[in-house]
């Protein structure tokens, strides 16, 4: 998280308020979408997150975050 810049709060926010894929590969990819980033700003926590709506992260099915990162591409949904 550190090397990547991405804060606890934004986390946090990202388990709290993500959508959730399966990646395949046993795990889940939670990410801001749209009505994600909706509830941020009803909730007054886009501007102290700006720079982390573009985060995701990784999910294992026990619920430990395998790892974390910022998008350059759009997440597949099937």
């Amino acid at each position: 998280m550190h090397q990547r810049a991405i804060s606890p709060l934004a986390i946090e926010a990202l388990l709290a308020y993500g959508r959730g894929e399966h990646d395949h590969r046993g795990g889940t990819i939670v990410y801001f979408d749209k009505t994600a980033r909706r509830r941020l700003e009803r909730d007054r926590l886009d501007r102290t997150l700006e720079h982390c709506l573009d985060a995701y992260a990784v999910v294992a099915s026990t619920g430990e975050i395998i790892t974390v990162g910022h998008r350059d591409r759009r997440i597949r949904r099937h």
